[in-house]
């Protein structure tokens, strides 16, 4: 038997490993899609015996012992949990457009989004979030903390006319404000160690960016006549197909850093960006600004970007509900105040 082994055989054996990995994923996805599957059916079921007054509410309990007796090792299905497959049908089967999304998450996802979610808008919300980002429960669960929900209706993102041209997608990928506690810096810090917390939490990082980035370098070279540059941070991202220039500003943000970025972001078009690629894109990341100084500095800015806060501590999602609930109401309009 010959047993040497060829130059090619790891090559092989690699492939082999992916094919079950593969494989393995597939099986997953098929039993999650049919757990929630039944999950909706049960809950379409119980809605509609109580919709019709078929069933009381005691019902459910009698069921949930019903199953208990005759399907020996079942669980998942008491009474408590019948009642959220009730819920989860209720929440979604009146949207076309969004039931079909609710396959692709798992359960446990289900019940973070039904219980801390406050209205339909929000639901959906993470709900597409979930799906597009593929957070994971601990993902999940911390931008409900982050209340990724209320910053996203309070302060949507705000990018220069140009970046709106030349990349429609922006406003639903970047955000108005970014949270990076996560890296634990004090209340005073320095741009160093802001950038070097990055660097060190870079897979935190690049989750609150977005599940598209890739990182590219840090302080990354650029030579234009002859004098070096560094960009604080570069990345790529896929959905885009084109470089994201980071800037950093431990303090508040000043129209003058714009100047700087749309010089990045030229050189990044001119020496770095690949033929098939789109224009580069700018993101200055500062501590705080002032929205109105934001708004005059990019309704003339020349280059596709985009002014952003980052926050050291996860903020009062007490007092953000409060305000959303106060933008609502500014926003909805009442009948008695519009002209016959």
């Amino acid at each position: 038997m010959n047993t040497s082994s060829s130059p090619q055989q790891p090559a092989d054996f690699a492939e082999i490993a992916h094919l079950i990995v593969a494989a393995r994923q597939r099986a997953v996805q098929a039993v999650n899609t049919t757990l929630i599957e039944l999950y909706w059916q049960i809950g379409e079921r119980i809605s509609h015996k109580i919709t019709t007054s078929e069933w009381g509410d005691g019902v459910v309990a009698q069921l949930a012992r019903y199953l208990a007796q005759t399907q020996p090792g079942l669980r998942g299905f008491t009474a408590r949990n019948l009642f959220r497959m009730r819920q989860f049908y209720e929440a979604y089967h009146d949207d076309k457009l969004v039931s079909p999304l609710v396959r692709q998450l798992p359960w446990t996802h289900h019940l973070i989004i039904l219980s801390q979610s406050k209205v339909p808008e929000e639901r959906e919300f993470y709900l597409r979030m979930a799906v597009r980002e593929k957070w994971s429960k601990r993902q999940l669960e911390r931008q409900f903390k982050t209340a990724l929900f209320e910053r996203s209706v309070l302060n949507p993102v705000k990018v220069t006319p140009l970046a709106s041209q030349i990349h429609p997608e922006a406003e639903t990928i970047f955000k108005d404000s970014y949270l990076v506690e996560f890296l634990g810096l004090p209340h005073t810090h320095t741009e160093a160690d802001l950038h070097r917390g990055l660097l060190l939490k870079l897979k935190d990082f690049l989750i609150e960016l977005g599940r598209d980035f890739c990182f590219v370098g840090s302080e990354y070279p650029l030579q234009v006549g002859g004098r070096d540059f560094a960009l604080d941070l570069l990345f790529f991202h896929r959905g885009l197909n084109c470089l994201v220039a980071i800037e950093l500003k431990v303090g508040r943000f000043e129209p003058e850093y714009l100047g700087k970025l749309n010089f990045y972001l030229e050189a990044l078009d001119r020496n770095v960006k690949k033929p098939h690629e789109r224009p580069a894109i700018g993101v200055l990341l500062c501590a705080n600004k002032d929205d109105e100084v934001v708004e005059y500095a990019l309704s003339r800015a020349t280059s596709p970007a985009l002014i952003a806060e980052y926050q050291t501590r996860l903020p009062d999602k007490t007092l953000l509900q409060a305000k959303l609930r106060e933008f609502y109401l500014q926003n909805t309009c009442d009948p008695d105040d519009e002209e016959d």
